[in-house]
């Protein structure tokens, strides 16, 4: 069952936006290889503005991805390609629809 989500939101700096695309397109299979990460979505907002949007089954799974390999790499990166920080919220699960 999936309980608690991240959703990170991500502005580019002036010239980046296809950097921040490219790199979001490179995490997946980084996640890939994280089993209790349950779904992962990275999204564009509008011309500079993305996210990520992933879910778990518990708090324990979203701490361990918040300490993973991709979020990782986003740190890394931010100062190049990120106008700030990203901004990281946690959300708990109302409701859901999965495919079967």
């Amino acid at each position: 069952m999936i309980k608690v989500a991240l959703l990170v939101r991500l502005e580019a700096k002036p010239g980046k936006e296809q950097e921040v695309e490219e790199f979001l397109r490179s995490g997946l299979p980084l996640v890939q290889n994280e089993p209790e990460t349950r779904t992962w979505y990275a999204i564009r907002l509008a011309a500079s503005t993305f996210g990520i949007f992933d879910t778990f089954p518990d708090d324990a799974a979203r701490n361990a991805h918040l300490s993973g390999q991709l979020a990782a790499a986003l740190m890394a990166k931010a100062g190049d390609l990120l106008a700030q920080p990203p901004l990281i919220e946690k959300a708990d699960i109302i409701a859901t629809k999965l495919p079967n």
